[in-house]
C-alpha cells in the first residue's frame, strides 16, 4: 500500500509506503487525511487507521528550480498514450524533427506516436508527409509531474491530484 504526501498547502510532495507515512504521522510530522478503510495496522499501543494521504504539519519549501526529465514513459503519458499524427494508441514515442537531422531528446521534439505511423514517417518531418500534429509538444507542469508514482494513482488520490493538474 501507497500514501501520498500532501506539503502543507496541499500540493503533492512524495508517494511513500504506509509505514513511512505511519511513522510521519506518529512523530507528529503529519496528519491522515485519508485512510484505507478496514484494514488497520496493530501495534503494541493499540490499532491506527493505514493511511492512502496524509498532509504535512508544516510547510516544506520546494525549490523551483525543479524539472521534468524527460522520459518515453512521460511523453506517453502526457499524450495520453494517444498518436499525435493520427489519435489511435500509441505505443512508441518520435521526433518531430528526425534525430538523424539534428533533432533533440526534449519534450518539445517527442511525440506519442503509434508503430504505424513511426514506421511511415521513418527520418521524415511531418512538413515532408503532409502530416499535421494533432498536439503541440511542450514540456509538462504542474506539480503531479514532479512526484514519482502519481502514474500510478490511488482512487482515494483524486480530489488531492485533480486540482494541481488543471
Amino acid at each position: 500500500m501507497r500514501t501520498l504526501v500532501l506539503n502543507a498547502g496541499y500540493e503533492p510532495l512524495a508517494v511513500v509506503s504506509f509505514k513511512r507515512a505511519l511513522v510521519l504521522v506518529m512523530n507528529g510530522k503529519a496528519t491522515i487525511i485519508a485512510h484505507d478503510v478496514g484494514h488497520p495496522v496493530w501495534g503494541s499501543s493499540g490499532a491506527w487507521e493505514r493511511p492512502s494521504v496524509i498532509i504535512l504539519r508544516r510547510y516544506v519549501r520546494i525549490p523551483s528550480g525543479r524539472h521534468v526529465p524527460v522520459s518515453r514513459r512521460g511523453v506517453l503519458r502526457r499524450d495520453s498514450n494517444r498518436c499525435g499524427y493520427c489519435g489511435a494508441t500509441a505505443n512508441t514515442i518520435d521526433h518531430v524533427m528526425p534525430r538523424s537531422r539534428g533533432g533533440a531528446d526534449s519534450w518539445e521534439n517527442l511525440i506519442a506516436c503509434c508503430l504505424k505511423c513511426n514506421n511511415k514517417k521513418s527520418d521524415r518531418t511531418p512538413a515532408e508527409m503532409n502530416w499535421t500534429l494533432k498536439v503541440k509538444p511542450r514540456v509538462p507542469h504542474g506539480s503531479t509531474w514532479l512526484v514519482r508514482g502519481v502514474e500510478r494513482a490511488e482512487p482515494e488520490w483524486d480530489e488531492f491530484l485533480a486540482p494541481a493538474a488543471a
